[in-house]
C-alpha cells in the first residue's frame, strides 16, 4: 500500500498496485479463508477450524459511529500499529474494512476484509487496524479461552510474542526477518 497520510479508510493502492498471494500472506503467518457468513451460526468448516484450532470463545463486534462510543478514538487506537501476545482472529459477517499487516521489509500490506473473510493474524505481527468509507463492519472474534485483547504499540521488539514470530520466520526461511 502506498504511505500517503490521506484518509485512512480509502484503499491507499499503490500506483500501479502491486498484489500480493495468498501464499505470500501465509509465508508471513497470516492465514485466510472464505466461508458464509450468512449462516455463520451452523458453518461447518467455521466449526472445524474452531475445533481444530482451540477457538472456544466468540463474540460480535459492530463498528460504525451510531454504535460505538467514542468512535473516533477507537478508530485511532485500532489505527495505532502495535502486536498481540496471542493471534488476532476476525471472521467479516457484514460491512469491511481493512487490516494493515507489516511483510518482510517492514512495508505495509493492505488486506481489504469484506463478508465471509475469515483471518488469522500471528502473535508478534505488527499490525493495524481501520474501516473503509462504508464506516461499518461487523467481525467476529474469536480467541482461544477468555478473550484477552491487549495491544502493545510499536516498539515491541523485546516482546516474547515478537521475538517468537522473528524466531519463526527466521527457522522457516533461513534468513532473519528484519527487526525495525
Amino acid at each position: 500500500m502506498d504511505e500517503s497520510s490521506e484518509d485512512q479508510r480509502l484503499p491507499h493502492q499503490t500506483n500501479p498496485p502491486e498484489h500480493v498471494s495468498m501464499e505470500y500472506l501465509a509465508d508471513l503467518g497470516v492465514l485466510y479463508w472464505n466461508l458464509n457468513p450468512k449462516n455463520f451460526e451452523n458453518d461447518e468448516e467455521l466449526k472445524k477450524i474452531r475445533e481444530s484450532r482451540g477457538y472456544s470463545y466468540m463474540d460480535l463486534l459492530d463498528l460504525c459511529p451510531e454504535k460505538v462510543e467514542n468512535y473516533e478514538q477507537k478508530l485511532k487506537n485500532f489505527y495505532t500499529e502495535h502486536i498481540h501476545g496471542d493471534e488476532e482472529i476476525r471472521y467479516c459477517l457484514e460491512g469491511s474494512g481493512y487490516f494493515d499487516v507489516r511483510d518482510k521489509n517492514d512495508r505495509w500490506i493492505r488486506i481489504w476484509m469484506k463478508p465471509g473473510d475469515l483471518i488469522v493474524l500471528p502473535a508478534g505481527i505488527y499490525h493495524r487496524f481501520t474501516l473503509d468509507t462504508s464506516n461499518y463492519v461487523k467481525l467476529m472474534r474469536l480467541f482461544v479461552g477468555e478473550p484477552v485483547w491487549t495491544a502493545y504499540n510499536r516498539p515491541q521488539e523485546n516482546h516474547p510474542a515478537r521475538k517468537e514470530y522473528l524466531k519463526n520466520f527466521t527457522e522457516k526461511f533461513g534468513v532473519p526477518l528484519e527487526a525495525h
